[in-house]
């Protein structure tokens, strides 16, 4: 017995998610990095704490506290439904949310460490060379720091592949819009489906293996694709 249409669906609404949520979180998590590794403020440890939390919660925990907010009795549901967004609880946007807050510290962390790798001699010599804070940001910085940012889009990319708790609390399970592979194996599970539930996991084993084989060859790979020493 191969992939049902369920699985398919679960697969291609997997994927869509997991890219979706890495490019988001690299747009954001960015100027959050850069920031971090060059401030001196004293609100750069609790920032630091905030996004790393969803490294230590349990994810059913940091579901239910989204969804709490989320609802129609949150902030953010209040504030959606104002907009005439409706809630985001079981929708697409729903769990593209909670997930971009639940893999932020896999790509915050990495670009931070990137950036405070640089050093401050590059930038003093583009400043030298009259370059803007801008400038030194976008031809120094994120050139030094390409290494960095494969590392970060992987490791968001296989973080947001094996979410199950957060997408269940936020999104549950409804097929085509919230339903990802890790809940589409659970579900062949709780109905005995054991076959349904061997192809879908043994096809995550093999792509978990494959994203994970990439991130510890990074040192081969940097070379090739960014044409920078590492």
């Amino acid at each position: 017995m191969g992939l049902s249409e369920h699985d398919l669906m679960a697969i291609f609404l997997t994927l869509k998610l997991a890219l979706l949520v890495t490019l988001i979180l690299l747009l954001i998590g960015t100027p959050i990095a850069w920031w971090l590794s060059k401030t001196r403020s004293f609100l750069k440890g609790p920032v630091s704490a905030l996004i790393a939390m969803p490294l230590v919660l349990p994810p059913t925990v940091l579901g239910f506290y989204l969804l709490l907010a989320m609802g129609p009795e949150g902030p953010i549901g209040q504030l959606t439904t104002f907009l005439g967004l409706g809630t985001l609880p079981f929708t697409f946007t729903g769990i593209v949310i909670a997930s971009v807050i639940y893999s932020m510290p896999f790509v915050v962390q990495p670009l931070q460490n990137g950036f405070e790798a640089i050093g401050e001699r590059p930038l003093e010599v583009a400043a030298t060379l009259r370059c803007n804070a801008w400038q030194q940001f976008f031809y120094v910085a994120l050139p030094m720091a390409k290494p960095s940012f494969l590392t970060a889009s992987i490791l968001a990319f296989a973080h947001t592949l094996g979410e199950f708790g957060v997408i269940l609390m936020i999104g549950g399970s409804i097929p085509g819009v919230t339903r990802v592979m890790s809940v589409q194996i659970y579900d062949h599970v709780e109905a005995l489906q054991y076959t349904q539930a061997h192809w879908l996991s043994a096809g995550m084993l093999i792509l978990s293996f494959i994203i994970l084989l990439l991130l510890y060859s990074r040192n081969a790979l940097v070379p090739r694709i960014f044409g920078v020493k590492n």
